[in-house]
């Protein structure tokens, strides 16, 4: 008698964050945001996610975010900002942070584009701080197109403000199972997210 193993029912999709219809950034895993706009970016993605957000950025970065600028995003409140001094606990502490599963949203601004394996070590520590419940999500942002070798996602942004109109042009430039795709981001309102309209498919 032959026993079928697999069932009909389709994969349930994993969870993840949604921006818009079609587009979701998959949690228990570690995504890439680039281009000039890569913060706006990481506080849009921010304002769709409830709970606290862990900020990693470099001490010897002068930089700072700017709560002015934050506010039409996400409540600056909700940050908490980690500054290591030395260069190795930069994913250090992106690591440990997603393996812990206390944080929904952990943010590495991070001053070049990390290698393979301690991108995989990231995805695996991500991994493990959702066994106990909702997995994190993790992002790193990298100067410039990026790079980040084993990301799930890689997203480009950069400004296309128009007097007034506060937009973007966003760019998935990298899935898994997805193509390439441009759009342009508009805020309608404070607080509200971004709308998209697709621009095209990028070859």
């Amino acid at each position: 008698m032959s026993v079928q193993l697999l069932g009909q029912k389709p994969a349930r999709a994993a969870p993840g964050v949604t921006l818009q219809d079609g587009i979701t950034l998959q949690l228990g895993r570690v995504h890439e945001g680039c281009g000039p706009a890569r913060r706006s970016f990481a506080m849009w993605l921010a304002g769709q996610m409830q709970g606290p957000v862990l900020w990693i950025s470099p001490a010897w970065e002068p930089g700072q975010l700017n709560p002015d600028g934050m506010m039409p995003f996400a409540d600056p409140a909700r940050f908490i900002f980690v500054r290591p001094t030395r260069a190795e606990d930069l994913l250090w502490c992106m690591e440990e942070a997603l393996r812990s599963g206390a944080i929904p949203l952990i943010v590495g601004d991070l001053p070049g584009a990390p290698g393979l394996t301690p991108v995989r070590r990231m995805h695996l520590a991500a991994e493990q701080g959702g066994s106990m419940g909702r997995a994190p999500l993790g992002l790193v942002l990298t100067p410039g197109d990026g790079g980040a070798q084993g990301i799930e996602t890689r997203w480009h942004m950069a400004a296309a403000h128009q007097g007034e109109a506060r937009r973007w042009t966003l760019t998935r430039r990298r899935a898994r199972a997805l193509p390439p795709v441009s759009w342009t981001a508009t805020q309608i309102k404070p607080r509200a997210g971004l709308q998209l309209d697709q621009i095209a498919a990028v070859d």
